[in-house]
């Protein structure tokens, strides 16, 4: 577990637009465990994240990882402490994948700098780990939506930084492998900031989470103490119910809409 690998999150706030989209966030995230990031669309999850990495900059507030301000610290040294694995592939479409594997491997270079023998070893561990190595040579733009997913993965594994942003990793991965991905970062020694729409996922893998509703934190903790029934009628609109897996024995969550009688009581908050 690394010393320097702690996110804290204080006073954000952030605007896009004219409008609020986040309002006096304060949150954390220690080393070596899983912060999952809830909360409705749109409210503010995938925003946090780009406000810590650097790619959303807040009117207010601060955002650090390890005591540095990450709108203050160069972006080659903030690249070497925090990597991101976000839904959008954007111009990575045109590389291999072992292309774009080896570009975790940028921060810890000189510009235009050959990748070296260790460099290579390290590339190769982060495709073995996700299980991308058997196509290191085929186009990024011909894989499917979860095989990229695991390339990104396998970049920022590659990048080796002590905290690591997810934005909904497991979207477009088959059942089989969310849970192998979400198994893995649960043995990562690395500080994991994870916003997840599945509330059983982070119920189930998440160490503490934070749930947003309407721009704000309404809500942080422990899972299992946290995601309460009471509080996923308030914030989520639906009936739940917190219960073993009888497979896994983790928490898990069941959920149906309020009963339409009972609709006029169910406060979501926005």
């Amino acid at each position: 577990m690394r010393s320097d690998a702690s996110v804290r999150v204080s006073g954000l706030r952030v605007e896009i637009d004219g409008s609020t989209i986040l309002d006096d966030v304060d949150m954390s995230a220690e080393p070596g465990r899983i912060t999952a990031l809830v909360g409705p669309n749109g409210s503010g999850k995938s925003t946090l994240l780009r406000a810590i990495y650097r790619a959303c900059r807040p009117s207010a507030g601060t955002a650090s990882i390890g005591g540095r301000d990450v709108w203050r610290t160069p972006a080659k040294q903030m690249a070497r402490m925090r990597a991101v694995v976000t839904q959008h592939h954007g111009a990575t479409a045109e590389f291999t994948v072992g292309e774009i594997v080896a570009m975790g491997r940028s921060p810890h270079k000189k510009y235009f700098q050959p990748d070296s023998a260790r460099d290579r070893e390290i590339v190769a561990a982060a495709m073995r780990r996700v299980d991308v190595d058997g196509f290191a040579d085929r186009p990024f733009s011909g894989l499917s939506g979860g095989e990229r997913q695991r390339v990104l993965l396998a970049r920022a594994l590659a990048q080796q930084a002590p905290v690591i942003l997810l934005d909904e990793p497991t979207n477009h991965l088959d059942i089989h492998a969310q849970l192998a991905l979400l198994r893995l970062l649960g043995e990562l020694d690395a500080t994991i900031v994870v916003a997840m729409h599945d509330l059983s996922q982070a119920l189930a893998y998440a160490d503490h989470v934070v749930v947003l509703a309407g721009g704000r934190v309404v809500a942080a903790g422990d899972p299992v103490a946290t995601l309460t029934p009471e509080l996923l009628r308030k914030v989520f609109g639906v009936s739940a119910l917190i219960m073993d897996n009888p497979v896994t024995g983790r928490p898990h969550v069941v959920m149906g809409l309020v009963p339409e009688q009972d609709s006029a009581a169910a406060t979501v908050v926005r």
